[in-house]
């Protein structure tokens, strides 16, 4: 069987094991969305905050089905050894690591749609003015954090501290990154904080896509930024890896 036959069916696998984990699902799929209809509902009537907040949780949403997903599963499996048995398996690694990726890249692609669709159906967020621009910057934000999810998860010493560890990272993200709320009457400290990380630049992008539509060039800056972050969580990821 070819490498990518392979690949194909770890994907199916890992999309019958992640919809059989209820916790999984729940805090990597269904949270931003509860998040989503709970704020939205208390700002239901105020559009420029609707503006803010449906790019905000769609930029969320990358993160925590890929950062938050991967640096949990990965050291789930390395913890269990899981890993260590796959070398001895006549899967390729490759194959393997196709179906586990390919399974986060899913749940971004699908989570962002949701958010997008609920928010104009249910709170008449007009549609993405610039679909392309909003799957470009889903889909680089898709592998900054997906490779910083496989890179940070070599830092976590052991599954029973994966919570406390990713969330010390997710949680100051999403707060300071304008998830909730605009990041102009940030303080400056925080502000700068925020731009150096990639969350508010994926968010910047989106934001544009969905609401201002200038389209993808008045947001290459934003892009370069988030793309960087991919290239450094590829380059740790890779130099940091362990089966074990």
């Amino acid at each position: 069987m070819s490498t990518a036959a392979l690949a194909w069916r770890q994907f199916r696998l890992e999309r019958k094991l992640f919809w059989r984990n209820p916790s999984a699902a729940f805090f990597n799929f269904m949270l931003p969305l509860l998040l989503l209809l709970l704020v939205a509902s208390v700002f239901a009537t105020k559009k420029n905050e609707l503006d803010v907040l449906i790019p905000g949780i769609a930029g969320m949403s990358v993160m925590a089905t890929t950062f938050t997903a991967l640096s949990f599963n990965l050291t789930f499996l390395r913890e269990q050894g899981i890993l260590k048995r796959m070398l001895g398996t006549p899967i390729p690694p490759g194959a393997y690591f196709a179906g586990l990726l390919g399974n986060a890249v899913v749940n971004a692609f699908v989570q962002v749609g949701l958010v997008v669709a609920i928010g104009h159906l249910v709170y008449d967020v007009t549609w993405p003015h610039d679909w392309l621009e909003l799957v470009v910057f889903t889909a680089v934000g898709v592998v900054a954090f997906g490779a910083l999810g496989i890179a940070f998860s070599h830092a976590i010493p052991n599954f029973e501290a994966a919570p406390a560890y990713t969330n010390a990272v997710f949680l100051p993200a999403i707060f300071i990154s304008g998830v909730f709320y605009s990041t102009d009457s940030l303080p400056t400290a925080l502000d700068a904080i925020a731009r150096a990380l990639p969350l508010k630049h994926v968010i910047d992008g989106l934001s544009d896509a969905i609401v201002t539509g200038r389209g993808l060039g008045h947001e290459l800056g934003a892009l370069a930024a988030v793309a960087a972050w991919g290239v450094a969580g590829i380059a740790l990821a890779i130099r940091f890896f362990r089966w074990e």
